[in-house]
């Protein structure tokens, strides 16, 4: 196949460092060249030394293989800086609460910047360098009063690096009946008007969101998922073994297992092809 008619896209697993089950399951694709890309909470619990050479080791035998900050700031974790606030018992706000106050705009931009400065010290201290990209856990970067800030400490601590939005690149009767990606792309509209703004790079388009406490057909979301994707586009996903950790701190659990299995599979690759897609 002529390589220039392939679109090239990112493939990239969400949540390492939220649990050992999760980092194998994303070590394991990333080996088999599944994935391309994987972010990673610095305010995980599983996000030792050990865990950060694993990746490191597998990342630098893979031919496009970039390493980003999950940028955290919901829970249930908890912030890097002493003076962090809002906080729910030590805690960052569950998502929707934290979306509620930038909306209303009850949050302090200054702290939120001084949060996401730690966080990329902290991956740098981890990694010896700065991110190749940095997105959002729980899509939080994309959120009034967060996003400006957002932008401000990726500038200023990490100049290099894209940044992840969550719009699709669809016909507006294409964006309908999916209640959560529609949020992305209404969240996203001023979050890509403010990174190009600032000068700092995004992926074109989005895919990956879904309705996960459905536990639908994995494969035939990722089919969906590719279809009219552009070239430079991310598709999110989260695979992840099951463990005790990972049951205590996400509601995404078995849906993981799922993720994994299939783009493990024979099936995956195959799908790729039909697309014309390659994630090298």
């Amino acid at each position: 196949m002529n390589d220039a008619a392939l679109r090239r896209i990112w493939l990239c697993a969400d949540d390492y460092g939220l649990a050992e089950g999760v980092n194998r399951a994303i070590r394991d694709l990333i080996s088999r060249g599944r994935l391309n890309a994987t972010s990673v909470m610095v305010v995980g619990s599983a996000i030792g030394r050990s865990e950060v050479a694993a990746l490191q080791d597998l990342a630098a035998n893979s031919p496009r293989c970039a390493i980003g900050l999950h940028a955290t700031l919901t829970a249930p974790f908890r912030p890097l800086t002493m003076h962090f606030r809002p906080l729910n018992g030590g805690l960052f706000l569950p998502f929707p609460k934290l979306l509620r106050a930038g909306l209303l705009r009850r949050l302090d931009p200054e702290m939120i910047e001084d949060e996401l400065l730690a966080q990329l010290a902290a991956f740098k201290e981890l990694f010896g360098r700065a991110p190749d990209f940095v997105d959002g856990h729980q899509h939080a970067q994309l959120f009034p009063q967060v996003r400006d800030a957002f932008l401000r400490a990726v500038k200023e601590a990490a100049p290099g690096a894209w940044v992840r939005q969550g719009g699709r690149l669809k016909p507006l009767a294409g964006l309908l009946g999916a209640p959560k990606a529609l949020l992305l792309d209404v969240l996203s509209a001023q979050f890509r008007k403010r990174a190009a703004r600032a000068g700092i790079p995004f992926n074109p388009a989005f895919a990956g969101a879904y309705d996960f406490s459905k536990e639908p057909d994995f494969a035939v979301l990722m089919g969906e998922f590719l279809a009219e994707l552009p070239d430079g586009a991310l598709v999110m996903c989260h695979p992840g073994f099951v463990d005790q950790t990972l049951e205590s701190l996400d509601p995404l659990t078995t849906q993981r297992e799922a993720e994994h299995a299939y783009l493990a599979s024979d099936r995956f690759p195959a799908l790729l092809a039909a697309n014309k897609v390659t994630l090298s």
